[in-house]
């Protein structure tokens, strides 16, 4: 790790996205409540990765990662791993849908006000495992 600035970023930048989600909210932006959830989300876990001291993989879901350096983390994070590795699956499952939609979904009317609270919730179990910022 030659970056040790990086995971600091990474945690600054999912709080600051956390807060814009808010805005999204109002605006009734379902879909991209959920999408801006998945990035906050990915950005926390691969803070915690580089805390560890190891690479993040270029990946968006990064469950496996977690559960390869489990040793590595802090207590506080071990305890919670089954569920980081839960939101970053599910998170991950949604995020295309929710920015790109399909033939047969389109994502403003697909994505509701229960499925933005969900996003959100994860987002906010991530975040209150960060460290806090220095």
């Amino acid at each position: 790790m030659t970056n040790p600035g990086l995971a600091r970023d990474y945690r600054v930048r999912a709080r600051g996205r956390r807060k814009a989600i808010e805005v999204l909210l109002r605006e009734k932006l379902f879909a991209d409540v959920v999408r801006e959830c998945q990035e906050a989300c990915e950005l926390g876990l691969k803070s915690i990765i580089r805390e560890a001291g190891h690479a993040v993989p270029m990946t968006h879901d990064v469950s496996q990662k977690l559960k390869e350096i489990e040793r590595d983390l802090p207590e506080s994070i071990r305890k919670a791993l089954p569920r980081l590795m839960e939101i970053s699956r599910q998170l991950r499952r949604d995020r295309e849908l929710a920015f790109y939609g399909s033939e047969d979904v389109t994502p403003s009317e697909f994505f509701q006000p229960a499925d933005a609270a969900r996003a959100i919730a994860q987002l906010d179990e991530v975040l209150a495992l960060l460290p806090p910022d220095k």
